[in-house]
């Protein structure tokens, strides 16, 4: 392992005031790094040799370092000729520093005979970033304690120069771009040196290598408070500095792991806490491309296949290293807040806002401050944002594609957009917002301009794809080694063949390996285990299936019944969960309420796991809680074939299970207004459905209370209109085309000639004019009102002149143009039917001149054009029927 150094320190300047301290910063900071870092090649500038000591050099005190001296040396630390270069380069600098007001170069590092009225004289650190991102240097280290040093680091392209996946950089710079750095006077070093001599001295952790990591920590608590502010940076990988030289016993290492805790997290995602980033590995590369979006601008929309780790590289990779501070500088006094938009955006937003730890009463007090400002949509989260005392605030959303699968309110999602845009642009940058979702509803969010959210995922988004073969191999070995388990190589090879190119595979490695772990032969996790449980795919499987299993029948169907209504049916995308309130899961006598909460505990019991349950709080009452469900994570979706066969064998009827749902919750939601009943022919569809289904698809009690309440609801209103309508005048309501015969069988009357049908067609034309005895035909009596015209419902231009219809049935009948001249429609049913006239050039308009209509049910029926000369309309009920243009002529 090559390890080279530059160290440059310089007190002689021709146009500047000269320096005491560069020269004794940059001979220690050397002979550190010869002493403890393995550092055998260390240049000095300017060098001079020791008086005493032939052949040993130091950095002079006297002499100078020119331009063009110190761009070579530059060039040969990170730019060798050869093609051996080092491993790892180590730059550092002591001395003067210029600002660059005009923002080009970024900065300048003053060489002795830099002028300061030609500041280009000096190093361009724009050229110091070019060099670092052509060199092919793995590890790089650049140290500058010199004014305005920060400039090295503006954003993205100056921390971390040509972003190559194999580079590993620690930048340290002793004060921001504007800001100057100091000597401290009862310290014969640099303010930021001292802390760099220290942070690396080995003794501070005996046996320890002290890193690019662990310096940075140090650096920035050191100098917190200080008149400069550092400005700390790492990608990629730690960077081994110093040590003591002293072997650690075998035994020593051995003792501070633990076989007794499991690595992985199964179904889960790893957090941001004390814990799991221990255990997180593979995702190194696209943790310091979070960060550089995280630097430099106010928004990222963090994107990838579900299963492909978004929430857990989002929390245990970029908010973790947020809350180190290693990797961006006072990143560690940044606030963090993380919410879902679950079904209420705008009420989980406010909830981001409240600070744990608080009492009942100061929570729902906080709660209510927070809705409050966020019902000024924009102005009010600027205001939560601004009056934050941290520096910057990062809002975090994850599975931000609930905004379209559980938010069914879509003036609420507009506003929720409005909100989060509005603030962003009124509090950049001391607002950064990070959202993470499913890449299948980016298109959603690009179908409109929702407030600038589809421009900002534009250009700012960042894609998590999946794992290579490196990093899924240290996902399943790192992890292993903190704990001292070992892993066959057979079985990581097996392993990697089986999930190399298989997207959204990661919970189910995670899933594996954890069953792995706990079916471990001592402390190694072998391949024939893994053999066993059926592979990657097979494992998740075949344990959904036994624990299924386990259940008796009665308690399978609520299984089946939980998982179904647990699953959220794709509209053009795949299926994705969906949480549910327990008490919804209940439904009639099949999945009683005691049923459903004992098989809901066994789902989700530790040793099972396939469901998680939680509790959310009501806004308005802190004491309104209530139980939700939903499924461990998404992968049981897609991967559990018995839950596939159930979805796919009953998608049709899940639908129309969910839109009843879906309405019945939204009466619930609005108080149970009349209002959000369902109306006639919705509503007679769900009574249908309600009772025809109830074993298969029994609805929810909510759902059954709603439709027997739109039930008694319609009856009132009937009985209302009746009492104060004898013969209304005309009624100008046009109601819906409801396509009523889609849904129920239709048997064309045109098409009953058809076939061998001649004679049944004569039949029906002559009973329907009452010129047939129904005996005769060997039909009872009251075929004609139970049967015909609900198989036969379509009499279009059919002549029924002084036909006996009292009592028929002809309610949703096509009679568009029929002729019904003097037919006797007295107690005949005709809710819903059409007795519209097309009065088209020739047409036969519909007549109900003299037709006996007592009695007759014409509700809601379309009688547009129709004459009703004569007519006898004694208690007919005409509500909401379309009379525009009809005549009603004594």
């Amino acid at each position: 392992m090559s390890r080279d150094a530059l160290v440059v320190g310089i007190n002689h300047y021709t146009y500047f005031p000269a320096l005491e301290t560069p020269a004794q910063d940059a001979e220690a900071i050397a002979q550190r790094l010869e002493q403890d870092g393995e550092f055998y090649k260390v240049i000095r500038l300017p060098e001079a040799i020791q008086t005493g000591a032939p052949n040993t050099a130091v950095v002079s005190q006297r002499n100078s370092v020119s331009q063009q001296v110190l761009e070579a040396a530059i060039k040969q630390l990170f730019l060798p000729d050869s093609h051996q270069a080092p491993e790892t380069a180590l730059f550092y600098f002591s001395g003067h520093g210029l600002p660059d007001k005009e923002g080009y170069d970024k900065g300048y590092l003053a060489t002795s005979e830099t002028n300061p009225e030609y500041p280009r004289s000096g190093l361009s650190l724009r050229w110091l970033q070019w060099v670092l991102s052509e060199s092919t240097v793995k590890r790089q280290i650049v140290w500058l304690d010199c004014c305005h040093s920060g400039g090295l680091i503006i954003n993205v392209g100056a921390a971390n120069p040509g972003h190559s996946e194999s580079r590993d950089r620690c930048f340290i710079a002793s004060s921001r771009d504007f800001e100057s750095s100091w000597t401290d006077l009862n310290s014969p070093y640099s303010v930021l040196t001292k802390a760099l001599l220290d942070g690396l001295d080995p003794r501070r952790s005996p046996g320890e290598w002290i890193d690019t990591f662990s310096l940075v920590d140090y650096v920035n608590k050191a100098l917190r408070g200080e008149l400069q502010t550092p400005v700390c940076t790492n990608f990629g990988e730690a960077i081994n500095l110093t040590h003591t030289w002293k072997a650690e016993p075998e035994s020593s290492r051995e003792g501070q792991a633990d076989v007794r805790i499991c690595p992985y997290k199964g179904l889960e995602y790893f957090d941001c806490n004390d814990t799991d980033p221990k255990y997180f590995f593979g995702r190194d590369r696209l943790v310091d491309q979070l960060l550089d979006q995280v630097r430099t601008s106010n928004f990222m929309a963090l994107v990838g296949a579900s299963g492909n780790g978004k929430s857990s590289v989002l929390r245990a990779g970029l908010l973790h290293q947020l809350k180190l501070g290693r990797r961006i500088t006072g990143s560690d006094q940044w606030r963090i807040r993380i919410t879902r938009p679950d079904r209420q955006p705008m009420q989980n937003l406010a909830l981001a806002f409240v600070d744990e730890g608080l009492s009942d009463l100061d929570r729902a007090e906080a709660l209510g401050r927070a809705s409050g400002l966020l019902n000024e949509e924009g102005e009010g989260l600027k205001r939560l944002i601004q009056a934050s005392s941290a520096p910057r605030v990062i809002l975090v959303i994850d599975q931000f594609e609930e905004v379209f699968t559980r938010c069914e309110a879509i003036e609420e999602r507009e506003q929720y957009f409005a909100c989060l845009m509005r603030a962003l642009s009124a509090t950049d940058p001391k607002l950064c917002l990070v959202i993470a979702m499913r890449a299948d509803f980016v298109g959603k969010c690009l179908e409109h301009e929702y407030s600038g959210l589809a421009q900002q995922i534009q250009q700012h988004m960042v894609s998590v794809l999946p794992m290579k073969a490196d990093e899924l191999k240290a996902a399943i070995c790192n992890p292993a080694e903190q704990v001292s388990l070992k892993i066959e190589p057979t079985l990581v090879t097996e392993i990697l063949n089986d999930i190399v190119g298989s997207p959204g595979s990661l919970p189910l490695l995670q899933y594996t390996l954890k069953e792995l772990y706990s079916h471990r032969q001592g402390n190694t996790l072998e391949l024939s285990t893994y053999q066993s449980l059926g592979g990657i795919s097979g494992t998740l499987d075949k344990r959904a299936t036994v624990i299924y299993n386990s259940f008796d029948a009665s308690q399978q169907r609520t299984v089946q019944h939980i998982f179904q209504q647990l699953t959220q049916l794709g509209e053009g995308t795949e299926d994705t969960r969906r949480r549910v309130f327990q008490s919804d899961l209940v439904a009639g006598p099949h999945h009683s309420t005691q049923q459903v909460q004992q098989v809901i505990e066994t789902l989700a019991s530790p040793d099972n796991r396939l469901l998680v349950t939680s509790e959310v709080v009501s806004k308005g009452n802190e004491n309104e809680r209530m139980a939700i469900v939903d499924v461990a994570h998404e992968a049981l979706i897609r991967h559990w074939k018995l839950l596939h066969q159930w979805i796919e064998q009953n998608r049709d009827f899940l639908r129309q299970q969910r839109k009843i749902e879906a309405s019945a919750v939204v009466w619930r939601e609005q108080q149970r207004k009349v209002g959000y009943l369902l109306q006639e022919l919705q509503l007679l569809e769900a009574r249908r459905f309600s009772t025809e289904q109830s074993k298969q698809f029994p609805l929810s009690n909510l759902a059954k209370t709603f439709i027997e309440e739109g039930i008694r609801q319609r009856r009132r209103n009937r009985i209302k209109i009746a009492s104060f309508l004898t013969i209304p005048a005309a009624v100008f309501i046009l109601i819906a085309d409801y396509n009523f015969q889609v849904n129920r069988i239709n048997v064309h009357y045109r098409n009953l000639d058809s076939g061998n049908k001649t004679e049944e067609r004569n039949a029906v034309l002559s009973l329907i004019s009452g010129c047939s005895d129904i005996k005769k035909r060997g039909w009872k009596p009251n075929y004609l009102t139970e049967r015909l015209f609900g198989f036969c419902q379509s009499l279009y231009r059919t002549p029924l002149t002084n036909a006996r219809l009292d009592g028929a049935d002809l309610s949703y009948a096509d009679l568009r143009n029929a002729h019904l001249l003097s037919s006797d429609l007295s107690h005949a049913n005709l809710s819903y039917a059409d007795l519209s006239a097309e009065c088209s050039a020739g047409c036969l308009l519909t007549s109900l001149s003299n037709a006996n209509l007592q009695g007759a049910n014409l509700s809601h029926a379309n009688l547009r054009q129709v004459g009703f000369s004569k007519v006898k309309f004694d208690h007919a009920n005409l509500s909401y029927s379309n009379l525009t243009g009809s005549t009603l002529d004594e």
